[in-house]
């Protein structure tokens, strides 16, 4: 690829990019569908309330903070001081919070989200954004059924791995070719 056309793509990447009208501040996901009760589950936090990931299903959720996300998968806890900047949520799979029965119980979902946490966090060590969304993809895909997946935004994946939504929609447009897309360049 010469000098004129990267030039191109990448002030095309940085141009669109605009944090404010992100779509994760629209009601709805990729393929529609409402998600009415995110605005329960934002109160909850908001409120301090402590709750726990079902950790019987393949549920999860993801918490938008400022500048990045967070996933908390089956298990983990959400909620209290942790979670109170939350500024929205996208509930994954058959969401079940379930109240925490005893202090021991949200002293271990409190590690179960630490080990979600860390998961995420081996993932964006790796320098390079590409590696990082196709990473990101194969854990989500592993545990979600493909249209939860399909129908999550761009923008979900690009802040729980801090990469621009546009890597993310590469990735996914081109998914196993993409070693072949820039191996020709």
């Amino acid at each position: 690829m010469d000098s004129e056309q990267r030039r191109c793509y990448q002030t095309a990447i940085v141009s669109t990019y605009c944090p404010e009208t992100s779509s994760l501040n629209k009601p709805t996901m990729r393929d529609g569908s409402q998600q009415s009760h995110r605005t329960d589950i934002l109160a909850s936090l908001h409120s301090g309330k402590c709750l726990i990931v079902n950790s019987r299903r393949r549920n999860g959720l993801l918490l938008f903070k400022q500048y990045h996300a967070e996933f908390a998968g089956p298990g983990a806890i959400v909620g209290g001081d942790y979670d109170r900047d939350c500024k929205s949520v996208i509930p994954l799979g058959n969401l079940s919070l379930l109240d925490p029965d005893s202090h021991e119980d949200c002293q271990k979902a409190y590690l179960i989200r630490r080990q979600w946490v860390r998961l995420i966090k081996q993932i964006t060590e790796n320098s390079v954004p590409v590696q990082r969304v196709q990473k990101i993809l194969e854990q989500f895909e592993q545990y979600f059924p493909a249209e939860v997946i399909a129908a999550l935004p761009d923008d979900a994946f690009a802040m729980l791995v801090g990469v621009l939504p546009q890597t993310v929609a590469m990735v996914r447009r081109l998914g196993g070719d993409l070693e072949d897309y820039f191996d020709d360049e």
